[in-house]
């Protein structure tokens, strides 16, 4: 799979997000609805309450989400048996390239699709990827914008203390 520019529609909600502050940290993440990558109803993501929540907004034509997925694999294998739940969101117009990405980088954890990006204009994503941390009570308690491999450990270190907390 080539990487290409991203469709028409992601720029537009870049324009229109730019003036719009992203949803920041100590929110309750909103109530977003998703489908799985062959369009059928998702576990919606207020089910995960009691979870901790790794929410990662990625789409096949994001070069950054490339290196994401093996980080993201990775906390899925060492914190979820800790509370950590990794939900990852495509955002592809069309979920077949979100499915090509996903047979080339196979992932360890769940992946939705928001292909109408509701939920991104909820959370006025900034940047591919976005990744919000969502607490056992549903609070963002941290955002990240963008992945950087030499950030990942950082990032890490918040997961794993947000873990710790006190259900």
């Amino acid at each position: 799979m080539s990487m290409s520019a991203p469709p028409p529609s992601a720029v537009l909600i870049a324009v229109l997000t730019l003036s719009i502050p992203a949803l920041a940290e100590n929110n309750v993440v909103p109530a977003c609805v998703y489908t799985t990558m062959d369009s059928q109803p998702a576990t919606p993501l207020h089910n995960y309450q009691g979870k901790v929540v790794y929410l990662d907004f990625w789409a096949s034509w994001c070069g950054p989400c490339v290196e994401s997925f093996p980080f993201m694999n990775q906390l899925h294998t060492d914190l979820h048996s800790q509370g950590l739940e990794v939900v990852a969101v495509n955002l592809d117009e069309d979920l077949a390239d979100g499915q090509a990405f996903l047979a080339q980088h196979p992932p360890k954890f769940t992946v939705v699709a928001d292909a109408d990006q509701q939920c991104a204009r909820q959370l006025a994503l900034k940047a591919m990827p976005s990744t919000y941390l969502i607490d056992r009570k549903g609070i963002i308690r941290a955002t990240h914008l963008g992945f950087r491999a030499g950030e990942a450990a950082e990032f890490r270190k918040t997961v794993e203390a947000v873990l710790k907390e006190a259900p």
